[in-house]
């Protein structure tokens, strides 16, 4: 970078960017649990339709809305999910990446 100026101008176009996709994602489509991605991690719109037997590392409880990943608030119906780009889970689903929230 040549200067200050340029920077603070290619840094605000980047969160530009940064926002938009956020928002892009949080009003996507919902993902199908047929959806190969989805299959791959196991997931399920509704958290209490896991196979527990297949998943071991599910429990009661779990649920997308309570994930480090969701990027819904915790009381919306869906959210977006970096792991399904574009596409939004149900906040009651589950997947086998599900993560406690901080």
């Amino acid at each position: 970078m040549s200067n200050r100026r340029e920077f603070f101008v290619q840094l605000s176009v980047g969160a530009g960017v940064v926002f938009a996709s956020a928002g892009a994602m949080a009003d996507g489509p919902m993902v199908a649990e047929s959806d190969p991605q989805a299959g791959a991690l196991g997931y399920k719109a509704d958290a209490s339709k896991v196979d527990k037997t297949k998943f071991p590392k599910y429990a009661a409880g779990q649920n997308c809305a309570g994930c480090a990943l969701y990027q819904g608030k915790a009381s919306d119906a869906a959210g977006g999910c970096p792991l399904f780009a574009g596409k939004q889970v149900a906040g009651k689903g589950w997947c086998s990446a599900w993560a406690k929230k901080a």
